[in-house]
């Protein structure tokens, strides 16, 4: 279509000037098509329903990935995401818990998502379409075009990761100490106590902002674990998205983005960004069940191929930001289904984290908690964080628990007899006692020297044991 102001430059005779207007006024009508206070816009009609997704035709020539799109039928206005793209129509999924919809209903194109984080959305909680669901005043939003798009540092254009920080929890801080910017993974089974453990970490002191994903959670437990086991002092600076287990996929895959996105933002704003993600596994499922419902074929365990690839398009986001900005340090939590660390999705993650402590359910039923286990945790940036006494001094503690452990059966069996080996004496008489240090409790205080409190515990324990 030639527009008005060419049309002027070619005659300026008075009888093209009212046809020029004429042609200027319907252009602006048609790029009006994409406003969504437009009286006008281009859509759809439902052609096909199914329990998870329906197919929209007349939205294939100008639908996107990721648009967003709003239903109008009897229920009212329902919105879901496109997923797929046909030749003659788009498969969405809806944000609502049930595709409620009608043959013949309209649908039209909003756009993608803008998530547009304010300052004061910390002490907030929020869903994955960033509505605010604690009952709060609504939340401030800044313009996208104010807020602009954080874009993920290439390769070169991030800073180097290399200043350790203190988490509070003596066995993290001893055994796998983190860096700003660094990625870890917590793996665990059902009922170990990885969320208990992700909310001492969000309590870390050492961070300007925390932003908690709490992806496929019973709603139950959100609640408590705001109110009680983050706490209201941590919960002043952190930003929660929740997406509890009874809600949609598109809300459980949506949540993780939209938290990603928040922690972006305060990245760039030069924040210390701590990110909480409970479970990726859940999201990983999340993913499959979108995924199948658009026809794609499973390929590992019932999971499809873009499964493994949204993983790292996500995890990889998280890091340490361009130079003169913040770092975004993620804690990600994976469910491993049946205590199997090595299922598709543990594995993946496992290739793309910075490190990982595994939760063993064996501790957990001797009381230890948090039960961490020494010998099969690794930070990829403990050299970074640990001075070369410390480096020596964890060396040291690991071969002494690994014989420990080692020689576990022999000495229920009774074979084991004192002073036939130094080394296994020593690590009888200390190892139950490092056990017993490192043991820690949400209500216990956070630990500000972890080293100094093994070294003042063993003291003790074993002066007095001689003593005696």
């Amino acid at each position: 279509m030639t527009t008005g102001s060419s049309l002027l430059r070619a005659s300026e005779s008075p009888a093209d000037t009212g046809h020029t207007d004429r042609l200027a006024a319907l252009e602006r009508v048609w790029r009006r098509f994409d406003d969504p206070q437009a009286l006008l816009a281009r859509g759809g009609r439902v052609a096909e329903i199914s329990p998870t997704h329906y197919k929209v035709r007349g939205l294939s020539g100008i639908a996107r990935l990721g648009d967003i799109v709003e239903q109008r039928g009897k229920a009212g206005t329902r919105r879901g995401e496109i997923v797929k793209i046909g030749s003659d129509e788009v498969v969405v999924a809806p944000f609502d818990r049930s595709a409620d919809a009608g043959i013949g209903d309209a649908v039209f194109r909003r756009g993608p998502l803008a998530v547009t984080p304010h300052v004061s959305w910390r002490g907030r909680a929020i869903d994955a379409l960033t509505r605010a669901i604690d009952g709060g005043p609504p939340l401030i939003r800044p313009n996208a075009a104010e807020v602009g798009h954080a874009a993920t540092p290439g390769a070169l254009a991030r800073q180097r990761v290399g200043t350790g920080f203190l988490t509070g929890v003596r066995v993290i801080d001893i055994f796998t100490p983190l860096c700003f910017g660094q990625r870890l993974g917590i793996f665990a089974g059902s009922g170990v106590g990885k969320s208990t453990l992700l909310a001492m970490l969000a309590g870390a002191e050492a961070f300007d902002t925390v932003v908690v994903a709490l992806i496929g959670e019973r709603g139950r437990e959100v609640r408590e674990f705001l109110e009680d086991t983050i706490g209201a002092e941590s919960m002043a600076k952190t930003v929660a998205v929740v997406a509890t287990s009874d809600e949609s996929a598109m809300m459980r895959r949506r949540a993780p983005d939209t938290a990603m996105c928040v922690a972006e933002h305060f990245r760039d704003q030069g924040h210390r960004v701590l990110l909480v993600l409970d479970s990726i596994t859940r999201f990983a499922h999340a993913l499959r069940e979108v995924a199948t419902g658009t026809g794609e074929p499973p390929v590992a365990r019932g999971y499809p191929a873009s499964v493994f690839t949204d993983l790292p398009k996500l995890l990889e986001r998280a890091g340490p930001g361009a130079e003169g900005k913040g770092s975004i340090t993620a804690i990600i939590s994976v469910l491993v289904d049946g205590d199997d660390h090595n299922d598709p999705v543990a594995d993946s993650v496992r290739g793309i984290l910075d490190g990982h402590v595994v939760l063993d359910r064996s501790l957990a039923e001797q009381g230890r908690y948090p039960p961490v286990n020494p010998l099969s945790s690794i930070s990829r940036l403990a050299d970074k964080a640990w001075s070369a006494e410390q480096r020596m001094l964890v060396t040291r503690l690991k071969s002494m628990i690994a014989r420990f452990e080692d020689t576990r059966d022999i000495r229920l069996l009774g074979a084991y007899q004192s002073g036939a080996d130094a080394e296994l004496d020593n690590a009888v008489r200390q190892v139950p006692v490092i056990y017993e240090a490192l043991t820690q409790s949400p209500r216990d205080r956070a630990s500000a020297d972890p080293f100094a409190d093994l070294a003042r515990h063993l003291k003790g324990k074993l002066n007095g044991d001689q003593g005696d």
